[in-house]
């Protein structure tokens, strides 16, 4: 478990870095523009290059890649046939991303009307989104290739530089975000904003490209341009991407479908829903995409060494650190949701009346909470199988089964109600894909790991109810000075926190190696186990 715990804390360490700035990013974005016309257009903008970067870049095309390239690595080839198989995919893949994103600019007035027709009843709205997203959109292009970088690097354990980029993203748009507001000036328009923004996430692409670059020259790796060449690895490799476009990205295509019902409620409901989502994203981030990348070159190489034991302890050690981190977390986001919303978020053009809505639709988020982080550890048992195929299936059940409840709830219960039908359609793929596991044999649900988090749910039980007393007590102070709403919610975070690690403790909800993990000394070298 050590190694895997130490990948996981780099990764989610450096991520946590990256959700810090952009808290500060979002902070800001709600201050500035608040929750109105070109906050929306900025919004859908972004939205569109950065959920098919997690779809493509980080999603599909990572799984279906870092398993063949460590394959290829690990293999009889060695670093001679990675390095021929790298630069064979890089030939292909430039063209690839320079293609798709000609045609999606060109294409870029229809694909805004599919998202959001009805952008069009609000004068210049949908002209705007449709300009920003052009500016925005070359950022896909640049992305993908830093994922592709930062696969060449996972494949090797080097998982320091890949989560750390998003944090350059982060820097560059909080300096668009200034920018715009300086140029803007007192009474300006918000668009001034909103347009140094688009152009931020362009240049954030660039220097995330730079640094990825850098990181992999100074890894001792090299990539050679050549002209296209489709050997049948990478023929191999597109055909595994395919579908796992659908299946690794079942939260990224929820994206769209929730974007889609968001532009038609009420202005202000897309930009509330994508910052009600970045506290949702902090402890996916953290503990469920950085256990997804740590565990599924560990685990493909246990599959393709044919040691099933260890590839199952291997997941059943990601689950419970999994439930260990997110249950806690899910609980606290839950009941502490209205806090965090007021202190981090209300001010300046951002209203109370926003936050409480936030603060809603955050609680409806965080009840799937836990399968969204499940879901990226149970997804690497197929793609080092090298099965992207059945993850289509479960996707496409959870989808329709969250498209069919959208057009239920969203005209009833409006953008808390699309929230809700996010979090379930995400708890029934979840429970598909274990099914599925279960039945082929290739992980299962012990008592060991049944009784670890029976134990964790006591702890989170009892840390639950001392949120619960605390709240209403602390209330005027959420919204006070800036040192109030720190100390408050520093107060929440640190009693809650306190409680479920020493009632975990007490009721043996801590793994041993997990704990001397933690508290190892730094002096003390480590015994690599994965």
């Amino acid at each position: 478990m050590s190694s895997l715990v130490k990948s996981v804390g780099t990764i989610g360490g450096l991520t946590m870095v990256s959700r810090v700035f952009g808290f500060a990013r979002d902070m800001l974005l709600a201050r500035v523009l608040g929750a109105g016309l070109a906050a929306d257009a900025f919004q859908l903008a972004f939205t569109l290059p950065n959920t098919f970067r997690r779809l493509f870049a980080e999603g599909a095309f990572s799984v279906a890649f870092v398993p063949m390239y460590s394959r290829a690595l690990h293999g009889d080839g060695g670093e001679e046939a990675a390095a021929k198989f790298a630069d064979d995919v890089l030939s292909v893949f430039l063209w690839v991303l320079l293609a798709f994103s000609g045609i999606m600019m060109i294409a870029m007035p229809g694909i805004v009307w599919i998202l959001a027709r009805d952008f069009q009843e609000v004068p210049g709205k949908f002209d705007f989104a449709v300009f920003l997203s052009r500016v925005t959109f070359p950022y896909l292009a640049l992305v993908s290739l830093v994922a592709m970088l930062s696969g060449l690097l996972n494949a090797r354990s080097r998982f320091g530089p890949g989560a750390f980029a998003p944090v350059l993203l982060n820097i560059v748009l909080i300096g668009g975000i200034l920018t715009g507001w300086w140029l803007r000036g007192p009474r300006g328009d918000d668009r001034i904003v909103a347009e140094s923004l688009a152009v931020a996430v362009s240049i954030a692409g660039v220097v995330q490209l730079a640094y990825m670059w850098w990181a992999i020259r100074r890894a001792g790796l090299k990539l050679r341009w050549r002209l296209p060449r489709f050997t049948p690895e990478v023929k191999r490799l597109g055909m595994l991407i395919l579908p796992a476009t659908f299946g690794a990205g079942i939260y990224q295509i929820s994206q769209f479908v929730d974007t889609f019902f968001a532009t038609s409620l009420p202005q202000g409901s897309l930009t509330l829903l994508k910052l009600a989502d970045r506290l949702n994203q902090l402890p996916l981030g953290i503990v469920g995409i950085a256990l997804g990348t740590a565990i599924l070159p560990m685990l493909s190489r246990h599959i393709h060494s044919g040691d099933a034991a260890e590839a199952q302890r291997l997941q059943a050690n990601a689950f419970e650190i999994a439930t260990l981190l997110t249950l806690p977390a899910a609980a606290a986001l839950a009941i502490c949701a209205p806090a965090f919303v007021t202190a981090f978020f209300v001010g300046g053009k951002f209203t109370e009346v926003d936050g409480l809505l936030m603060a809603q639709i955050v609680v409806a988020l965080i009840c799937g909470l836990p399968a969204y982080v499940i879901v990226k550890i149970l997804n690497p048992g197929f793609f080092a199988r090298e099965d992207t195929k059945t993850p289509v299936w479960t996707a496409l059940a959870s989808l329709t089964v969250n498209i069919a409840i959208n057009l239920y709830v969203v005209e009833r219960y409006g953008i808390v109600g699309l929230a809700g039908a996010t979090a379930v359609s995400a708890s029934i793929n979840c429970l598909l894909l274990y099914a599925v596991l279960h039945r082929r044999g290739w992980f299962h649900f012990t008592a060991r790991l049944a009784g670890k988090i029976a134990r964790q749910l006591v702890a989170v039980a009892a840390m639950a109810a001392l949120l619960w007393y605390m709240m209403p007590l602390m209330e005027p102070f959420y919204g006070g000075s800036a040192f109030e709403r720190i100390w408050s919610l520093a107060l929440l975070c640190a009693s809650g926190g306190a409680v479920f690690f020493i009632t975990a403790f007490l009721v043996g909800a801590l793994d041993k190696d997990l704990l001397a993990m933690l508290t190892r000394r730094r002096g003390k070298p480590a015994e690599i186990q994965e």
